[in-house]
């Protein structure tokens, strides 16, 4: 069973006076890579979560945001709490500014009020910064849990999906190169044919034809795709034969096994030496190029 690395989940909780809402999001990548975003109310839980993400998601670039919203009426809220501007803190910055202006031969902002809006040190509050209960943490960890659970049932959805797609282009190379075996005889005739109307051509004196058929033996050998095709073949059942397993993580075994496919498929592309057999190539190489567009989305 195959799980892509591409899923969305999304969960929100009531905690008392807040909504918590946490969404994830994941795309492929070769490691995992996350990025947390959430209100600083829950900034002690960050390594936690992202314990959990480890323990769910093995491989993908994880996108996580969280967000609290209040949830009624509540008396501790914050409306009577008094916020100033840091006038210290704006006059330094102007200052600096000013001179560094100066320095630099620039004109300083023209909008003063503007260019103070992007510090944060420009406001002081008496407000104390917000911390989470235990209660309201547990619920975040519940719509954390929920979040990963519905990003996994996606993952596996579109893995199923991925399984239909990946047989179909598996069944097609295999009948592409069963029809390789037709082109065969006719091509080893017909690069015997061509040689020896080029020595009949050539006036030159007798040749030992013993020697001749010795050579011509040695030539058509190095142009047999017999080892390719039984190659490929194995190739082909060890891709399905991994696509099926019971557990996730298959996605860089089945990279690999594409590669060794791409190989075997550009050896039978340059020994051919038949327009049809050329043609079923080049139609072999394209199913294989969208297995390996898609094998990138495996786990």
């Amino acid at each position: 069973m195959l799980y892509s690395m591409t899923g969305f989940g999304r969960s929100t909780v009531i905690a008392y006076s807040k909504k918590i809402t946490v969404e994830i999001k994941s795309l492929n990548s070769k490691q995992l890579d996350v990025s947390l975003r959430m209100p600083s109310l829950f900034r002690d839980s960050d390594l936690k979560i992202r314990e959990m993400i480890g323990s769910r998601l093995e491989r993908g670039k994880i996108d996580m945001n969280i967000y609290v919203e209040r949830y009624g009426q509540t008396e501790d809220s914050t409306e009577n709490f008094n916020i100033h501007f840091n006038t210290p803190v704006l006059k330094h910055i102007r200052r600096i500014t000013l001179e560094a202006c100066q320095e630099l031969e620039i004109n300083p902002p023209s909008e003063w009020f503007q260019f103070f809006m992007r510090f944060p040190e420009a406001f002081h509050s008496d407000a104390p910064i917000p911390t989470a209960t235990e209660a309201e943490t547990a619920e975040l960890m519940k719509a954390v849990e929920e979040s990963l659970t519905e990003l996994t049932d996606y993952r596996k959805t579109e893995g199923i999906k991925l399984e239909v797609f990946f047989t179909e282009k598996i069944r097609n190379i295999r009948e592409y190169l069963g029809e390789i075996g037709k082109f065969e005889k006719e091509r080893v005739q017909k690069i015997r044919d061509k040689i020896e109307e080029g020595l009949q051509n050539i006036s030159t004196p007798d040749y030992d034809k013993s020697r001749l058929e010795q050579e011509m033996i040695f030539y058509i050998e190095k142009l047999d795709v017999s080892e390719e095709k039984q190659r490929l073949g194995q190739h082909l059942d060890y891709f399905i034969e991994t696509m099926s397993q019971n557990k996730p993580g298959q996605g860089k075994k089945l990279g690999f096994i594409s590669q060794e496919m791409g190989r075997e498929i550009n050896t039978l592309g340059s020994k051919s030496n038949q327009a049809d057999m050329q043609k079923l190539v080049v139609k072999m190489k394209d199913e294989l190029e969208q297995i390996k567009e898609q094998v990138l989305n495996v786990m």
